[in-house]
């Protein structure tokens, strides 16, 4: 794309396809709404989606097929054992990622519970640039420790640092000097930091990190379910790389690291996941694992239709058209947010445009889980489901006291191929509105919390009846209003 239509598509978002199926989509009413996530029990993930007018909860497995994947999948082979399809996407995913084996999984998390199951040991540790959820419960699940390495940049909320997701390379030596190898079961990054609002590591910092852990002895893991905005960003900030083409960094990059994984459900489009390796014996160690939990050698858990879609998906994310979409919407949506001083997280990252729950609501103690508040409170006076991503999402302490997040966040996922513009200028419209009403807003307190994960299906309550006040007070202003 020539530069001139790349700096009019910054400015003004355009939607780089054409719909040919369309879902219909509903929009409640206020009072509907807070029925709604009243009986969810005040969690946005027990929503029914038939009550949800924006989706944005996720972009993992909600991404629009491409018209190309859709013919594909009606080619898919469907044996039990050795299919076709399976040799398609082993060669498609080993050639663009360029390591020789492949092992497929139903998703990214079968893949963390994988490499965990084969490389955790109690009591060793797993550094990493940041943990992301489910990654940290495979790993604590198996005895390990996490360790967070993250420069001090990206915990900071604004900012103009472009690869907020970056090792801190000094935090890196002094750990060395303080771990022996045989203390640490391997090094993760993740590419598009998921939990400090999709902020991307840079090859740069990718390289230098990967060569410390070889002089080190320590295995190197990459998870790149979001690597296809990270990929974007190297090639749009990152000197050096503006010239050249997305499938050739995406090879060296993916070459730097020992385990290579990812979610298919973002980084493929399609349902489905993976894991490629360097090492042969690692490889035949990790199959037992594969038949045992998730299926054949030659399925592991996805139907032949997806792993189709997969392949077709994994070559179309090669092209700049396609991974600038996310990246671009987003930066549009925190662009807009902004102007009218919402407090969100800048850079524009990838995968969503995340609020800042503790500058929004800072009356709200973070025991109260105000990014969970923040999160009910949208989907009340807009429809939108967007996902907590603060102390909630946390595991609690082994005293049972809170482990408080660094960041409380909520996030607003964009799925590719999914939303218009006017959709990203509705969600708009409604945050500013509830920013200027966001002294209305209180906290929320457990009436059921699960030991693990609680944040996916755990019930909990408004502390007050601040949501009847909400709603009171939106429906004088819109009805005045319309």
């Amino acid at each position: 794309m020539k530069r001139i239509e790349m700096k009019y598509l910054k400015e003004q978002p355009l939607e780089l396809h054409k719909p040919k199926v369309v879902s219909k989509i509903n929009l409640l009413d206020v009072d509907e709404r807070y029925k709604a996530i009243t009986k969810a029990t005040n969690n946005t993930f027990l929503l029914r989606n038939e009550d949800v007018f924006l989706d944005m909860l996720t972009d993992s497995g909600v991404n629009a097929s491409s018209d190309e994947q859709l013919a594909a999948s009606m080619r898919a082979d469907e044996a039990y054992a050795g299919s076709k399809t399976f040799y398609r996407l082993e060669k498609a995913v080993t050639s663009l990622l360029g390591l020789p084996y492949f092992l497929p999984a139903h998703q990214g998390r079968a893949c963390e519970h994988i490499i965990s199951r084969a490389l955790v040991k109690p009591n060793t540790r797993t550094p990493m640039n940041y943990h992301f959820t489910t990654t940290k419960s495979h790993i604590l699940a198996m005895g390990g420790i996490v360790d967070e390495l993250i420069i001090d940049e990206g915990l900071k909320i604004q900012s103009d640092y472009p690869f907020k997701g970056n090792v801190d390379l000094k935090k890196l030596d002094d750990y060395f000097k303080k771990y022996s190898k045989e203390e640490i079961a391997f090094l993760r990054i993740e590419a598009g930091t998921n939990l400090i609002g999709g902020q991307p590591i840079s090859f740069e910092n990718a390289k230098a990190v990967t060569e410390r852990c070889k002089k080190a002895g320590v295995m190197t893991v990459l998870d790149a379910s979001l690597l296809q905005d990270n990929l974007y960003f190297i090639k749009v900030r990152e000197k050096g790389f503006e010239n050249k083409p997305i499938s050739e960094i995406t090879k060296e990059f993916c070459q730097l690291f020992d385990i290579v994984y990812f979610s298919a459900r973002k980084f493929g489009f399609a349902k489905g996941g993976g894991i490629v390796l360097k090492d042969e014996k690692l490889y035949n160690k990790m199959k037992e694992f594969v038949v045992m939990y998730e299926g054949f050698l030659t399925y592991g858990g996805m139907s032949t239709r997806e792993m189709e879609m997969i392949a077709v998906g994994l070559e179309e994310s090669m092209e700049f058209d396609v991974i600038s979409q996310g990246p671009i919407f987003i930066d549009y949506m925190v662009n807009e947010l902004v102007k009218h001083k919402v407090p969100v997280v800048t850079p524009g990252g990838g995968l969503g445009c995340h609020l800042d729950a503790r500058s929004f609501v800072p009356h709200i103690k973070q025991e109260e889980y105000p990014a969970g508040a923040l999160a009910t409170a949208l989907y009340i006076v807009s429809g939108i489901r967007g996902m907590e991503r603060g102390t909630l999402s946390e595991v609690r302490n082994p005293d049972g006291t809170e482990k408080l997040a660094d960041m409380e966040l909520v996030r607003l996922a964009i799925p590719r191929r999914v939303f218009t513009l006017s959709h990203i200028n509705y969600a708009v419209d409604r945050i500013i509105w509830l920013y200027k009403n966001r002294d209305l807003i209180g906290g929320l307190k457990f009436t059921r919390e699960p030991e693990t994960l609680r944040f996916f299906f755990g019930e909990l309550a408004p502390t007050s009846n601040w949501q009847e006040k909400l709603v009171k007070k939106f429906k004088e202003d819109f009805l005045n209003k319309y």
